[in-house]
């Protein structure tokens, strides 16, 4: 007679398979970096770094008369200067870990870290790319707040974009570089992409996927289709138009805005006379929030209305959603004023660093008391609400530098140590010394638009 065995009673028998293959990451493409000049501040000499500019001598506009020497000009010299820090990661796991795990988990925290280092590097590139203070918005509309949906990326603006920075005199990749540069006459410089790709004369765009979408809707722009694998010069790149290569990244960061805080839902603004060092007075509020993992602020309230404290231990409290993947930042005007421009304090606020005490980096779903008015920084601009708005960056050749005091590093320990006598933990980390910034601000610009394109799936 047979025997039927059902699976619930042997259950216990049954091993779970896992696979030694580890599950796919989403692809960050990294581009922004890569186009710095690269230049070193040698060490035993501080961590400032300042390059300076002879302007140009005025022309004379008359001929100079006989016997009579001319007036003498002065040289004027300009300065840009930047500021070197140090950016650090680390990753740790424990003995029991490293023995227990299926996988190679001290391998796996090697490569992540290398990983979050060069994240690091292009994050802390696209930041300083906001130096450029040459600023389209598209349509002419002129400012973030004003876009509206339908205000996407066109040709148009991509001809005033070119237009601009060949007369301001942005050098072009592949380009001469000299402050004066002669011209044959009858001699094509602008020979097309399509034809002789290592010896045309360009700008660099580098725009969000979004826009890239947008801009391949259009029939005018040269895209990938007309390319050939050779005819592409830069990772990323994904066509031309009017000189300038488009290159794609999805880490170019953008802004959606988000209703001023009130004293109702979602933010709860509630002044009060105690609790902290606030003036009495009213005050104004911004709240932004930031992805966790790069450290964007991406949502942007508009801002706030008076609150006032009414007395002067005053404070205000911020109730903060629970927003999975973002943590908060919340700004805060001086007694009186209409100008956000410094972070508000709060014991929520991160308790090591240069930003202890500070009102940022705030987890979601509490309520968090700001006490004063903190370090000076101005929140993103907010765009109208519920819109995004993302930024193109268009440059020539040298437009932005980056110095590096000490290169990249990344250090494992997996031996014992004092700290660490009984080598129950591994550790790898990274660290380097190095700072971004605009080497010429007529090299560069942005162009700010809305986009047809979003992600909501159906």
């Amino acid at each position: 007679m047979a025997t039927t065995t059902y699976a619930p009673s042997v259950a216990a028998d049954i091993s779970t398979y896992l696979s030694k293959d580890l599950l796919p990451l989403t692809i960050k493409e990294l581009v922004a970096y890569g186009f710095a000049k690269k230049m070193t501040l040698p060490k035993g000499r501080g961590t400032t770094f300042t390059m300076s500019r002879y302007a140009r001598l005025p022309l004379a506009t008359a001929p100079t008369a006989e016997g009579v020497p001319p007036v003498a000009t002065p040289l004027i010299v300009s300065q840009a200067t930047v500021s070197v820090h140090q950016w650090t990661g680390l990753a740790t796991i424990t003995d029991v870990v490293e023995l227990t795990n299926f996988h190679d988990i001290f391998d796996v925290a090697k490569q992540r870290i290398a990983m979050a280092a060069s994240e690091t590097m292009e994050r802390n590139t696209f930041q300083a790319f906001f130096g450029f203070t040459q600023v389209n918005y598209v349509n002419s509309v002129g400012s973030r707040v004003a876009l509206a949906a339908t205000d996407i990326m066109n040709t148009m603006e991509v001809q005033r974009a070119y237009a601009m920075l060949k007369t301001l005199g942005a050098p072009m990749y592949r380009g001469p570089m000299g402050p004066d540069v002669k011209l044959d006459a009858g001699t094509d410089t602008h020979k097309s992409a399509l034809k002789q790709p290592s010896s045309s004369p360009h700008y660099v765009a580098i725009c969000h996927p979004f826009v890239a979408a947008d801009l391949r809707t259009n029939p005018q722009v040269q895209l990938a289709s007309a390319y050939s694998d050779i005819n592409r010069l830069y990772n990323g790149e994904f066509g031309q138009w009017n000189a300038i290569r488009f290159v794609e990244s999805n880490f170019v960061p953008y802004f959606t805005g988000q209703a001023a805080p009130t004293t109702g839902s979602p933010y709860f603004l509630t002044g009060s006379a105690t609790g902290g060092t606030l003036a009495n007075g009213n005050f104004q509020l911004i709240v932004t929030q930031s992805d966790q993992q790069f450290g964007y602020e991406t949502i942007i309230t508009a801002q706030s209305g008076n609150i006032a404290t009414g007395g002067s231990a005053g404070s205000v409290a911020v109730t903060l959603p629970a927003s999975a993947g973002y943590t908060y930042s919340v700004y805060i005007s001086a007694v009186g004023s209409t100008t956000v421009a410094n972070l508000g304090t709060s014991v929520a606020g991160p308790t090591q660093g240069s930003l202890q005490g500070q009102a940022t980096l705030l987890a979601p779903g509490q309520t968090v008391t700001i006490t004063g008015v903190g370090v000076a920084k101005t929140p993103p601009a907010a765009p109208n609400t519920a819109i995004t708005v993302y930024p193109t960056f268009i440059f020539g050749q040298e437009a932005y530098a980056c110095i590096t005091l000490d290169e990249l590093k990344i250090e494992y320990l997996d031996k014992a140590e004092k700290t660490d006598p009984a080598n129950q933990l591994r550790m790898v980390s990274f660290k380097y010394y190095n700072g971004t910034f605009i080497t010429n601000n007529a090299f560069g610009m942005r162009i700010e638009s809305a986009s047809q394109f979003n992600l909501t799936f159906g």
